[in-house]
């Protein structure tokens, strides 16, 4: 929580979902300290992106979702240098990606239904649905699909475009990464057709993701929200979708190494998440260090603690 002092000078923000008052300052996250921890962590230089702001605030809203404020998301050049560092794309939606929050997903999608999947990457969701018309949106990977399916277009851009003509729309792991995550969402429940279904993967808070220390992954530009149960059911009502469920996704593949380093951290966070301090800085090398071990010579298990959500909500009639 914010000191006395801290607390007179903020101005609380609304909750992006509802635009109600912030319930509480979760932490004060220096824009300096983030940096070189994204520098020395992530091997990406986010300065001209976070600098600027000064200071970062956490704030949970009434609907239980996490945000930061300022919502400083990340550009492509972020996202190039970052993911090409971790390869994310191949293991998040390439054409052999293996996840449970797809498979999920893809029993909710019938026979012959239009797919709409908004932030695809490759592609990797079509695979788990052949019998569905697939369209993708992803503007830093459409150059490099062969079929052209995936399209060089935003989500704004599309529904705009062509309106609802989609039974199905998703959005895997993207909300959290956008600064005005309802925009973005209205936009996806614009592309489809009254009585069609919207699908959105998030990360889960609490979760193991969010146990580790000064875990840069967890904040911007990367990951400016995190989410609930509640705050995903709040945000289908704010949309005029009907909520149907709200999947707890376990850890697979692509969540590994973040599975062992939460196994292992000396030092498990709570209240508070960043911290400039050498005994949080060492918590991170070591549980990166012995994590990464781990995740040469073991499996995941088989159930694992869930690390996302999925929503399944039902535009109306």
């Amino acid at each position: 929580m914010a000191d006395g002092a801290d607390a007179a000078e903020m101005t609380i923000p609304p909750c992006p979902i509802t635009g109600a008052p912030a319930r509480r300052c979760v932490e004060r996250l220096d824009a300096a300290f983030l940096t070189l921890l994204w520098r020395y962590s992530g091997r990406v230089d986010v300065g001209k992106l976070l600098l600027p702001a000064g200071t970062f605030r956490l704030w949970e809203s009434p609907t239980g979702l996490i945000f930061f404020d300022p919502p400083v998301a990340g550009d492509e050049a972020f996202y190039r240098a970052f993911y090409g560092e971790i390869a994310a794309h191949d293991k998040l939606a390439g054409p052999e990606t293996e996840r449970l929050e797809f498979r999920r997903a893809a029993a909710h999608v019938p026979d012959g239904a239009h797919v709409l999947d908004v932030g695809c990457g490759h592609g990797g969701f079509r695979a788990y649905v052949p019998n569905a018309t697939y369209t993708g949106l992803d503007p830093n990977f459409s150059a490099e699909d062969p079929t052209g399916a995936i399209l060089d277009e935003t989500v704004e851009a599309h529904a705009a475009r062509l309106g609802p003509v989609y039974d199905v729309a998703c959005a895997f792991q993207v909300i959290e990464h956008v600064a005005d995550p309802l925009g973005f969402a209205k936009a996806l429940a614009a592309c489809v057709k009254p009585g069609g279904l919207v699908l959105i993967g998030t990360p889960l808070w609490p979760s193991p993701n969010t146990t580790i220390p000064n875990f840069v992954i967890n904040a911007p530009p990367h990951h400016l929200t995190w989410w609930t149960t509640g705050a995903l059911e709040t945000l289908a009502r704010t949309l005029g979708c009907r909520p149907e469920a709200v999947h707890e996704i376990g850890m697979d593949r692509h969540d590994s190494l973040i599975h062992w380093m939460a196994k292992v951290t000396p030092v498990r966070c709570r209240d508070r998440f960043f911290r400039q301090t050498w005994p949080w800085v060492a918590a991170l090398a070591v549980s990166y260090r012995i994590g990464s071990l781990l995740d040469r010579w073991l499996p995941v298990p088989k159930r694992t603690r869930p690390n996302a959500l999925l929503l399944v909500a039902r535009k109306a009639s």
